[in-house]
């Protein structure tokens, strides 16, 4: 079997594989299994990603669909670093122009603009929810919006709030966030009884009206440097807080992003995109 072909790109650091369903036809005419996508993103014995982007997949009205699966098996919603990756890919390959296009994901459609010949993304990433039947949350007494809400984990009780932008978003408010903070409660909270889909984990530091920084544990990926989805949930919440203005910038790890809010909780994310290469994997990655 001929090497099979795979475009390696990062945003802000969080790197994901895009792999063209053309490309994967000679292994499989379905998305790649969970364990084959565990080999393939391995840091040691495969490519090494934070994920696969599977697509485009054309559907019947023009939108190119898009799956999403984590470096752990899993399938994701939607990701907002992993949407501005795929417009970059579809755009350094001809297959769309800086006229807006859309992108059909498991956690819904966005609307993706390309600028700067594709260094810069803009992702209309759809509008927040922060009840707990939509996240989903499972709280007593019923449905709710989920602010200000106990957990408690590992012995101590954090004050969260959680909210959904197709995807699950636990976010915790604390006067620093740091790598440690995410790094020992992420792991814990990402598979907390409260979230019966498992959730994305975000320690939010609000700096000032313009600004937060955030920490990452991403639900299937672990501590991440950088997340378009959860500096949109992270955002969200602080301006539901009444702590930030609608235009946000987030600060992660990895860099920076632009999140405007619109009074409905719509975000609008912009954000970079790099390219790092074009890799020809052996298939004997997906048997040894």
């Amino acid at each position: 079997m001929d090497p099979i072909r795979f475009f390696k790109y990062h945003a802000l650091g969080n790197d994901y594989l895009v792999l063209d369903p053309a490309d994967w036809q000679a292994v499989s005419v379905t998305a790649p299994s969970g364990d084959q996508i565990k080999k393939i993103c391995h840091r040691h014995f495969g490519l090494g990603s934070d994920g696969i982007l599977f697509g485009p997949i054309f559907a019947e009205n023009g939108d190119a669909g898009l799956l999403i699966f984590n470096p752990d098996g899993s399938e994701a919603e939607k990701s907002g670093n992993g949407l501005r990756i795929f417009a970059r890919f579809l755009f350094d390959c001809g297959r769309v122009g800086t006229t807006p296009f859309r992108v059909n994901t498991m956690g819904g459609v966005v609307e993706c603009s390309v600028m700067d010949a594709g260094k810069h993304i803009r992702v209309e990433m759809g509008r927040v929810s922060f009840r707990s039947n939509h996240i989903p949350v499972i709280l007593p007494n019923g449905p709710r919006a989920v602010i200000n809400e106990p957990l408690a984990v590992l012995g101590k009780t954090f004050s969260f709030c959680a909210a959904t932008v197709g995807n699950p978003h636990c976010v915790i408010p604390v006067p620093r966030a740091t790598a440690e903070l995410a790094q020992t409660y992420g792991p814990a909270i990402e598979t907390h009884a409260l979230f019966p889909n498992r959730t994305n984990v975000q320690f939010l530091e609000v700096i000032d009206r313009k600004n937060i920084r955030i920490e990452i544990w991403e639900r299937g990926a672990g501590y991440t440097l950088a997340s378009g989805s959860s500096s949109s949930a992270a955002a969200a919440v602080a301006r539901k807080l009444g702590l930030c203005d609608a235009e946000i910038s987030v600060h992660m790890p990895g860099g920076s992003l632009e999140i405007s809010i619109a009074d409905d909780f719509s975000i609008t994310m912009t954000g970079p995109v790099s390219r790092v290469g074009v890799f020809a994997m052996h298939p004997d990655v997906l048997t040894d």
